[in-house]
């Protein structure tokens, strides 16, 4: 019985591959990239769970279960970074998510094709910028000769080097994220408005509504579940905060509200050579992360009927 169902197993997938060959090769690069670089190196997390030490491999180095993680929660800088990361990230999620959103609003309301292109390009382009470079025009712009001290001397107002103090790490950081992110991010949602049925906005305005009440109960609503999947995934990755802009901006003076998880990976990691230890710090921001999607996707299946899965 067993042999025959498995004979039949095989058969279909024969025939569906006969049938679908050319959708499964143009999936293939994709499913290699996840198992090459997404699945493959779990295995690595082991070390989280040991001392471990490039010359015995993985295997070979000895085990010492969560002492890395007891070590890393009684840590001086776990509540540190910890409150860091999360002040990055919630500032970032309650003034860099809608930022997005309102852009592909506005820009929808529009009428001029031409310049509804134009203000789309000059949105876009920071997002293609390299990074190394934004940070460096960030850097310029906030020392205490730069054009914002400058302006701020206009005023009467005293210069500083910004980024020398640790207040202002964190509005600087958000500012300059979403200018960067804003334009590329407004896609994806004025990709959702266009799939909207046109009849709506017409049954609309028959019924007298302007184009204020038309953009709350036609576009909106329209979108909504775009907007409730992109938030569900960015509430899914709250703790990780890219270390690579941040590295690129701070410096000792401002460890105390810039250092977050992955900066402190980056560092006990690759500059301390700890790999046990910022395994296991990984690990937990990984943990979390796992968490709180799983959590913010089954809130939004319970409020709404629209999650991820």
């Amino acid at each position: 019985m067993s042999v025959q169902v498995h004979e039949t197993l095989r058969s279909k997938i024969r025939k569906d591959w006969l049938k679908n060959y050319s959708l499964y090769l143009i999936v293939s690069p994709v499913l290699l990239y996840y198992i090459i670089f997404h699945y493959m190196p779990i295995y690595g997390a082991i070390i989280a769970f040991k001392d471990f030490v490039p010359t015995k491999g993985i295997w070979g180095s000895s085990w010492v279960g969560f002492e890395h993680f007891q070590e890393f929660f009684n840590s001086y800088h776990f509540w540190r970074i910890l409150k860091n990361t999360l002040v990055i990230s919630l500032t970032s999620l309650v003034f860099g998510f809608p930022a997005p959103i309102i852009l592909a609003l506005l820009i929808n309301e529009v009428k001029s094709r031409f310049f509804s292109r134009f203000i789309q390009t000059v949105t876009y382009m920071p997002h293609f910028i390299s990074l190394v470079v934004v940070c460096g025009l960030i850097i310029d712009f906030t020392r205490d000769t730069g054009i914002i001290n400058t302006i701020i001397a206009f005023f009467g107002g005293d210069t500083e080097t910004m980024l020398n103090k640790s207040g202002y790490f964190v509005p600087i950081y958000v500012s300059s994220e979403i200018w960067q992110e804003i334009g590329w991010g407004s896609i994806i949602y004025l990709a959702a408005m266009g799939s909207i049925d046109p009849q709506q906005y017409e049954a609309a305005t028959i019924d007298g509504a302007g184009r204020w009440k038309q953009t709350l109960h036609v576009t909106l609503p329209g979108i909504a579940p775009t907007i409730i999947i992109l938030l569900i995934l960015k509430v899914g990755g709250i703790l990780s905060v890219g270390y690579e802009k941040i590295i690129l901006l701070y410096n000792p003076a401002i460890y105390e509200s810039a250092d977050v998880i992955s900066t402190y990976v980056f560092r006990k990691g690759l500059q301390e050579f700890a790999w046990s230890f910022s395994s296991a710090v990984g690990l937990f921001n990984s943990t979390i992360n796992f968490i709180l999607l799983i959590g913010a996707n089954w809130l939004s299946k319970k409020i709404n009927q629209s999650g991820l899965w």
